[in-house]
């Protein structure tokens, strides 16, 4: 007994402290404008599928061209500006999570300190020199001279080439777009805290009376302080810039790096990490309380990196296989726990009226990766036998999915598709078309329900000795009440 409130004890003591973790406003701050933003990562994914991969099949030579400018549009718009869009978006949310009234102030603050640190000199790639006009002749038409033809005469070192010039009054894409994005959640979410803590400051605020139109109002009572913000970046920008450095290189070379180079080294960190999710998925706390925070963020960035590498016609590194996509796609199938496998058991080998009944109603959700039906209605839930291959399953997935990729088995994930995708066709669309990654999906779907059918016998057969365990109580309760009615009723005569 002692050792069962022990188990109980640690249990609770587990999901209070997740819990916690998962409800840190920062971190549920980042879980949100993921969440918030996560269309355009799919509509850019989908905008990369059909122009590297369907519009070949249909078009060549300059129709071709033509026609990618359409996706490559479209990458410029999401994957080459997601850091900026994603520092205005943080601002937005953290601002709701702390109940800030201004929220869209928060915006104006993320973005404009985020653009702040960035340098104000950049490496451009060289293309071709362009003369816009003839020192004779204003009207001249612009000519374009290759690098190459010229590069000669600057008295360059041997062995030498010229490969960039610095450029101003440009942004890199660099840094606003995928490789920027944690430059954007460390300084977005620290602008916005400072912002908001100055604007608590009743001294900092401006009040114009009574009249005048709200939106003015507004603007006027966080001058002050996002003025204040806004110059302590730019008093940071001037110190990093006077060193030779800038944050965003700072922030992607001690903190980026190391943490994708973290989820990559290996499955391992993922796993670890998804184990405790789904763990506490089983105690009634979606996973999303651990995984939203901890993992998704940079697994998104990688899938992300993966895109942009993919529609540049680059091949993908070893060190970005292990992102979002393998989650979604191989080892969530059905939903967390890779349910589908245990509704597939259900119909094929339970004899429970029970059980077929809730898969009856969660077989279409599970289909499209929506299984609190059977979390909460199977349920898994505190189901001891059915916990362990709920977080066995997608371990399993994870590793062996990753083992495949490194081996040149499967094509890397290089789209990101909505999570609710039908298993197969996910597969194929988040490889780029690689049949292959669909069957491995259909043998996944099968090995899972393998290791899922011995757990649901256990299961079922849990639940009819409980089941029995509770008849036998009702009868010895139902004889123990006639047995004092009779004797009231012999007392009472």
């Amino acid at each position: 007994m002692a050792e069962g409130s022990k188990g109980q004890a640690f249990l609770d003591r587990f999901a209070e402290v997740s819990a916690r973790i998962g409800n840190q406003i920062h971190l549920r701050t980042l879980r949100d404008a993921f969440a918030t933003i996560m269309p355009l990562y799919i509509l850019a994914g989908l905008a990369v599928l059909v122009s590297q991969v369907v519009m070949p099949m249909v078009l060549t030579g300059d129709a071709l061209t033509s026609a990618q400018v359409w996706g490559a549009a479209i990458s410029l718009g999401t994957l080459n500006f997601a850091a900026i869009i994603l520092a205005g978006v943080l601002g937005y949310c953290f601002a709701v999570n702390k109940r800030f009234e201004n929220a869209i102030a928060c915006v104006v603050v993320g973005i404009s300190a985020f653009v702040i640190m960035m340098p104000q000199t950049i490496v451009a790639t060289v293309g071709n020199a362009v003369y816009a006009t003839s020192a004779s002749d204003k009207t001249a038409a612009t000519v374009s001279y290759a690098v190459d033809s010229f590069a000669g005469s600057l008295n360059m070192p041997d062995g030498y080439a010229l490969t960039g010039v610095d450029a101003t009054g440009a942004f890199a894409a660099t840094n606003t777009g995928a490789n920027g994005l944690f430059g954007a959640i460390i300084i977005a979410l620290l602008a916005a805290t400072l912002f908001i803590k100055l604007s608590s400051l009743d001294k900092l605020k401006v009040n114009l009376g009574e009249g005048v139109p709200p939106a003015v109002a507004d603007s006027f009572n966080v001058m002050i302080p996002m003025l204040l913000t806004l110059a302590v970046f730019g008093l940071g920008a001037a110190v990093l810039a006077a060193l030779g450095t800038d944050l965003l290189t700072l922030i992607a070379t001690g903190i980026a790096a190391p943490l994708k180079g973290l989820m990559n080294a290996g499955p391992w960190a993922v796993i670890v990490i998804y184990t405790f999710a789904n763990l506490l998925f089983c105690l009634g706390i979606h996973q999303s309380t651990i995984s939203g925070v901890l993992a998704e963020p940079i697994l998104t960035m990688l899938i992300i990196d993966n895109m942009a590498t993919f529609a540049s016609g680059q091949p993908v590194p070893q060190d970005h296989y292990m992102n979002m996509q393998i989650i979604n796609s191989f080892a969530l199938i059905g939903g967390s726990g890779c349910t589908l496998a245990l509704l597939l058991d259900t119909f094929l080998f339970s004899k429970s009226k029970s059980s077929k009944e809730v898969a009856k109603l969660a077989i279409l959700p599970g289909l499209f990766n929506i299984n609190e039906p059977v979390i909460y209605g199977y349920p898994v839930v505190f189901n001891l036998p059915l916990m362990i291959p709920f977080v066995l399953v997608p371990d399993l997935l994870i590793a062996a999915t990753y083992g495949l990729t490194c081996a040149g088995l499967i094509a890397p994930c290089v789209v990101q598709v909505p999570w609710t995708t039908p298993p197969v066709l996910s597969a194929l669309l988040a490889t780029a078309g690689d049949w292959r990654a669909g069957v491995w999906q259909v043998i996944e779907i099968a090995g899972a329900m393998a290791i899922y059918l011995p757990f649901i016998k256990v299961s079922e057969r849990a639940a009819r000795k409980q089941m029995e365990l509770g008849e036998k109580g009702s009868k010895a309760a139902d004889v123990h009440t006639l047995d004092k009615t009779s004797k009231g009723s012999v007392k009472a005569a």
